[in-house]
């Protein structure tokens, strides 16, 4: 565990320095830049998320696929060069169908006319994104998920607050700064090729000799569809109320969404290096090893989520006010969103353990089953409650999701991640959020947002992890805590004795 410990502390880092980047830019900069034109915001997003539904779909479960078998294979140049022909022939199946049948897809999907002017942008991106993954798939195999995660997180995010802000203050008209922003996405890839590529981790074998082609294939197109349902679950709520709204909405939904979504940090980092570490216990036959990184991921990711969720409900008001008015339709968006989320980190990496052992086909199951459930939520809930339907819809995926996945882990390997502290953690956060309801009443705040956010969040972290450590609702954020403090009482020691 203390690789995983280790990875996720420093994945964690990029991923918070990341998401403090994307805040400030989801909710100052994007809508502020986009206050008077919405619609464009809603089309860059639209953009993106038909991007990674089909990158996703074009490199056809490769780098799942990769991650799998990477421990077991001997000839790496051998799955290498596999993992990089068949996204590319993925690719190039795409980009034929597209082309061939452009005008009858946009009549189909009822495109709006400015996406369909921007379409060309999608097909470039769905290869660069697409690549991205495996190569990422490569260097989290080497147990090195860090470098990707930062330059995702990161650089693309610096990257794009530094074109907003150009194209904010007008040294970019808009059809310039969507080309430029898109070009973030081609820079990631090259950047982290030269990484890997320098790194000697690309040293291609061009023969499929030693590979067992047939079993490859075949996990390759079940985590293929479930990997596909999955994005599209992600994305489908923003093209879906672009067909059955508008893309201005989608800019309203898109910020509201970020913010509940923010919980999900955490999960991602240790999501991040958890997975080779799985594949190699699955191979191992290690399922005690599975248990417990199934346990520990479940309760560090609820208690790391809760108390973000904790610092965005209680300041829900205040960040609104951050934002133009037009915007503030979606404060129930954040919470379900939020509330769906802090389920799914909950339930620790149950998808991962699915996927790296001998059923994995049950990840294409749910994950089927999840993508029916969102489509018809959707067409059910957004004609109904707008972009509070569309959060209606996603959260009650995710928990059917996470609840199927739940149910075959147990039933297959007789394991699961909640134990009595998931209890203990649960009653907490209920009787601390009341707790400081109760308090911020006899406390006076001024009218400054920024001011108020501040406050009540260094309340609600003054307060909670003394807390949380009391507790010790989880071994290894106590042995965290400890390691600082011990760190802070050494340094201090050898102040005073200097």
């Amino acid at each position: 565990m203390g690789v995983v410990r280790n990875q996720s502390i420093k994945n964690s880092i990029s991923f918070y320095i990341g998401m403090a980047i994307g805040a400030l830019n989801t909710i100052v900069i994007y809508p502020n830049t986009f206050n008077d034109s919405p619609e464009h915001l809603g089309l860059l997003q639209v953009i993106l998320a038909y991007s990674l539904v089909l990158s996703t779909f074009t490199t056809l479960g490769i780098p799942k696929t990769l991650m799998k078998f990477f421990p077991e294979i001997k000839q790496k140049g051998q799955l290498y060069f596999f993992a990089l022909i068949v996204p590319l022939l993925g690719f190039l199946l795409t980009s034929l169908v597209y082309f061939s049948f452009k005008e009858n897809i946009f009549q189909l999907m009822g495109t709006d006319s400015l996406l369909r002017e921007n379409f060309f942008y999608i097909i470039l991106l769905v290869f660069f994104i697409g690549f991205y993954d495996v190569l990422t798939s490569i260097s989290r195999s080497f147990l090195s998920a860090a470098t990707p995660i930062f330059i995702n997180e990161v650089f693309l995010k610096i990257y794009s607050m530094s074109v907003l802000l150009l194209h904010w203050f007008d040294y970019l008209d808009f059809s310039t700064f969507l080309k430029i922003y898109l070009l973030g996405y081609i820079l990631k890839f090259l950047i982290l090729f030269s990484i890997q590529f320098f790194s000697k981790r690309l040293q291609f074998e061009f023969s499929f000799n030693n590979l067992k082609l047939k079993e490859l294939i075949t996990f390759g197109i079940y985590v293929l569809v479930g990997s596909t349902a999955v994005v599209i679950v992600a994305r489908v709520d923003m093209i879906m109320i672009e067909n059955l709204l508008d893309l201005e909405q989608v800019a309203y939904y898109t910020v509201a969404f970020f913010i509940g979504n923010a919980i999900m940090v955490p999960a991602k980092s240790i999501n991040a290096i958890s997975i080779p570490l799985i594949a190699k216990a699955w191979a191992d036959q290690d399922i005690k090893k599975i248990h417990l990184i199934y346990s520990k991921s479940s309760i560090n990711q609820l208690l790391i989520g809760g108390v973000f969720f904790l610092c965005i409900w209680v300041n829900i008001d205040h960040v609104f006010d951050l934002l133009p008015k037009k915007f503030s339709s979606g404060k129930w968006v954040v919470f379900y969103i939020g509330l769906a989320q802090l389920f799914n980190i909950s339930t620790g990496v149950n998808g991962a353990i699915i996927t790296n052992t001998k059923y994995y086909r049950f990840d294409l199951y749910t994950s089927v089953l999840l993508a029916i459930v969102t489509v018809i939520a959707n067409l059910l809930l957004i004609p109904r409650f707008g972009i509070d339907g569309a959060a209606m819809a996603t959260a009650i995926s995710i928990f059917l999701f996470n609840l199927t996945r739940l149910i075959v882990v147990k039933y297959k390997l007789n394991i699961h991640p909640f134990s009595v502290k998931t209890i203990h953690t649960v009653v907490t956060f209920i009787l601390f959020y009341f707790f400081l309801i109760y308090i911020f009443d006899f406390i006076f705040f001024s009218e400054l947002p920024f001011f108020n956010i501040f406050i009540k969040s260094c309340i609600t972290l003054g307060l909670f992890i003394p807390l949380l450590f009391f507790l010790k609702l989880s071994p290894d954020i106590t042995s965290f805590i400890n390691e600082l403090i011990n760190k802070f009482i050494n340094k201090k020691n050898n102040i005073d004795n200097y």
